[in-house]
């Protein structure tokens, strides 16, 4: 199955961060090429604290052979070492951000983990990389294209092209 993930980080080295975590998450057991990257984009927080400083944020596909439940572990796991912290609030600025937003057609909700991705659909920060590498993706339950779905979505989020290749 392939597996969609995002990629945020508004702490330190952004840049860094996203590089070190993208190298971890192609190491897992069960991930298989091929491997599709997005390019880096920079955002304004999004109800983040006040203060808070802009995110660097890209999106990777990956094959993955296990299930979406190890797949969300692992990741957090990945964070966890990249010194994510977390409080128990939601939108914190972190040093790094993975969300799983999608693995094949499944469809999931238990208390960790919603698939696919509850706001994945609404976010520009993460529609805009996605459709950079698969814009014809019709996400579970979804009947538009995430091409279709990022043109829907109004402009007021800034979304910048920072660099094509990391």
């Amino acid at each position: 199955m392939r597996a969609g993930i995002a990629l945020g980080s508004n702490l330190g080295d952004r840049l860094a961060h996203l590089g070190a975590a993208r190298d971890e998450i192609i190491e897992l057991p069960g991930v298989k090429e091929p491997f599709l990257f997005s390019a880096i984009y920079e955002t304004e927080p999004v109800g983040c604290e006040r203060g808070a400083g802009a995110f660097l944020n890209a999106v990777i596909e990956i094959g993955y052979d296990k299930n979406a439940e190890n797949l969300w572990r692992e990741l957090a796991s990945i964070e966890s070492s990249l010194g994510r912290e977390r409080s128990g609030e939601r939108n914190l600025s972190r040093t790094i951000d993975l969300d799983l937003l999608y693995l094949g057609a499944v469809k999931m909700e238990t208390t960790e983990i919603e698939l696919p991705h509850p706001r994945a659909t609404v976010r520009r920060f993460v529609l805009e990389p996605l459709a950079e590498i698969r814009p014809d993706l019709k996400l579970p339950g979804q009947k538009k294209s995430v091409k279709a779905l990022l043109a829907k979505l109004p402009g007021s989020e800034q979304v910048v092209r920072v660099a094509d290749e990391w």
